[in-house]
């Protein structure tokens, strides 16, 4: 009986696919202290981080599934996150004025203040943590990862028709 060799992995995917599990898991080991440090993690970083970013463009409310859709990150996972928050008191949550199905969600003075006396300490660091490659591998990094984020969103979208 004969049977149908499986395709071999291209070695080189293989291995970039490793070394970039690898580095996402070290760049977690080096930002989680740094968030601990606070007493807040990484997840709840980037949520403070976008309505900060969100406040200083002046952009317009945002609903709680607009967040999850920013950040790449699942409905309820976004929900336990902004709940945690809020009892921090670093965040609000609101009916829509738009829609009183739908929940806004805005910082609090309080997490005004957090991301305020963070951010130059969190730029610092992620300048640190890039510090290992140079201006020009850097731009090299991005565009490579910015390319390989197209593709992926792309594979996503397929994998959502199908």
């Amino acid at each position: 009986m004969h049977q149908t060799a499986l395709p071999i992995r291209s070695a080189t995917s293989l291995d970039a696919f490793r070394a970039l599990l690898r580095t996402l898991g070290l760049l977690k080991r080096v930002m989680e202290p740094h968030f601990t440090a606070i007493g807040i993690s990484g997840p709840q970083w980037a949520i403070l981080r976008t309505l900060h970013d969100i406040e200083t463009a002046s952009e317009p409310d945002v609903r709680l599934s607009d967040l999850g859709d920013r950040l790449l990150i699942r409905p309820p996972s976004v929900t336990g996150i902004v709940r945690r928050l809020t009892r921090m008191g670093l965040l609000t949550v609101t009916a829509s004025p738009a829609d009183q199905r739908a929940k806004t969600v805005a910082l609090t003075d309080a997490g005004r203040d957090l991301v305020s006396s963070f951010l130059t300490r969190h730029e610092a660091r992620i300048d640190e943590v890039f510090a290992g490659l140079d201006p020009a591998e850097r731009d090299d990094l991005h565009r490579l990862l910015a390319q390989l984020g197209g593709h992926l969103e792309h594979l996503a979208d397929d994998d959502r028709a199908t």
